[in-house]
């Protein structure tokens, strides 16, 4: 009885000790301690996949709704379960799927948060950024990088459909969000279309150009190009055996990644090849460009299955174990958050069980 008494009271006193210090702010790290430094990630963010054929008709309504001016950008957020009217996809990044109409302006503005566009449908719409017009062909990737002006157009005859990708939801965290609108509908011409590419993107530089280090000063990395590459290095390159062929977009200037907060790649898996079972600490968001296959994450019990056609866009969050399988030749572009975690030297990988 007597060492029932005196542990009853121990955690009154410790009750009582903790009712204090949450009245002064202040909270006891050993209740929290092996929840803040877990052993390996604990991750919010889960699996999942956006079919496009399943989204392109809820987009196309929303055309009929509200004009691209009304909006900014008439987006629809891809929002992973774990993080309902979060505005996030993974712990660090925002993706969504963004339509302009025919005719249509959608107003200058610029913004802290780092921005790329992968164009999935429709041809005759442009981005311009800071007055040069990049115009949009299916599976370009085009940067907007933080505190450019950018405004989007179109031209053409028929809808055109990109997905975002942006820092929004690490630089929310940080709290650096800044945001203008610029008093004109357009930002004034610049630059004729494709100056940038021309300039910095032909294995030459300017004489005595000093990099920002921080973006590409190339807006667009044209789809056409860069899988003709992967195409001539398919015939004559080992197959890495957890990714394919799988090269990273790089600003020329510093052999660096092309944006400073979000890591850009092209994969390419040949028909019929499998990967090994891969984790990295980067929360990926994948989008088919090419072919069809499927995504196994998880292992035991836990194996989740996704299967992907063009268009599709699928999350694998941080550390979630996962390997490919393709039953025809696939191109997968991926925007993560490696650039980021290297520069904090905290990324790794585990290739294969060890």
């Amino acid at each position: 009885m007597a060492r029932a008494a005196q542990t009853k009271d121990i955690d009154s006193q410790r009750q009582d000790y903790k009712d204090r210090l949450r009245k002064l702010g202040i909270s006891p790290l050993w209740d929290q301690y092996r929840d803040l430094l877990s052993i390996e990630p604990q991750i919010t963010s889960v699996p999942h996949i956006w079919k496009y054929d399943e989204l392109r008709g809820i987009l196309m309504e929303s055309g009929d709704l509200i004009s691209a001016q009304e909006a900014q950008r008439r987006v629809l957020m891809l929002e992973n379960p774990a993080f309902q009217d979060q505005c996030k996809a993974t712990e660090t990044l925002f993706t969504g799927l963004q339509l302009i109409l025919p005719g249509e302006i959608a107003p200058a503005h610029r913004h802290t948060p780092n921005a790329l566009r992968l164009i999935l449908e429709g041809d005759g719409a442009y981005t311009s950024v800071n007055g040069e017009k990049t115009v949009m062909h299916y599976g370009d990737y085009i940067i907007t990088p933080n505190w450019c002006w950018h405004d989007h157009g179109h031209e053409g005859t028929e809808p055109v459909v990109w997905q975002d990708i942006l820092d929004l939801p690490l630089l929310k965290s940080i709290g650096t969000i800044f945001y203008e609108s610029y008093p004109d509908e357009q930002f004034p011409e610049g630059p004729p279309p494709g100056d940038s590419l021309h300039r910095y993107g032909s294995n030459m530089l300017p004489v005595g150009l000093q990099p920002d280090n921080l973006n590409s000063p190339i807006f667009c990395y044209p789809y056409e190009k860069s899988r003709e590459t992967m195409e001539a290095l398919s015939a004559n390159s080992e197959l890495d055996p957890y990714h394919g062929i799988k090269m990273e977009f790089i600003d020329p200037t510093t052999g660096g990644p092309a944006m400073s907060s979000i890591s850009t790649f092209l994969i390419r898996m040949p028909q019929g090849f499998k990967t090994e079972r891969y984790q990295t600490t980067e929360g990926a968001i994948f989008t088919c460009l090419e072919g069809k296959g499927r995504v196994v994450i998880g292992s035991g019990d836990a194996e989740q299955i996704i299967e992907f056609s063009p268009r599709d866009i699928f999350v694998v969050p941080c550390w979630y174990p996962h390997r490919f399988e393709v039953d025809e030749n696939t191109y997968i572009f991926e925007g993560t958050d490696k650039v980021v975690q290297s520069k904090l030297g905290l990324w790794r990988e585990r290739r294969g069980n060890t």
